[in-house]
C-alpha cells in the first residue's frame, strides 16, 4: 500500500451529519465548532488530540431536553 494513505494522523470524528446546534455552535454529529472543523486538515496532531479528548464532554450539552412532550404535559410548577 502507498504510504500516503498510511499516514499516522488522528482522523476526522465527521459521521457525516453536519447540523450546527444553534445555541451550542457544534456540530450535532461530530461536536465540533465550525472553527475546529474548517482549521482541522491544517491542525497538528496535538491539536487534533485535544478537541478529540473534549468532545465526550460535549455530548452533554446536546442531550438537554428543550422541551418535548414532558413538557406538554406536565403541570407548571405553582
Amino acid at each position: 500500500m502507498d504510504d500516503v494513505w498510511k499516514r499516522d494522523e488522528i482522523e476526522s470524528p465527521c459521521i457525516k451529519i453536519c447540523v450546527i446546534h444553534p445555541r451550542e455552535q457544534i456540530c450535532t454529529g461530530c461536536l465540533r465548532s465550525l472553527p475546529e472543523i474548517t482549521e482541522w486538515s491544517q491542525m497538528d496532531s496535538a491539536a487534533r488530540r485535544a478537541i478529540m479528548d473534549a468532545l465526550p464532554d460535549r455530548r452533554a450539552a446536546l442531550r438537554k431536553r428543550r422541551g418535548g412532550r414532558a413538557a406538554r404535559t406536565t403541570p407548571p410548577q405553582t
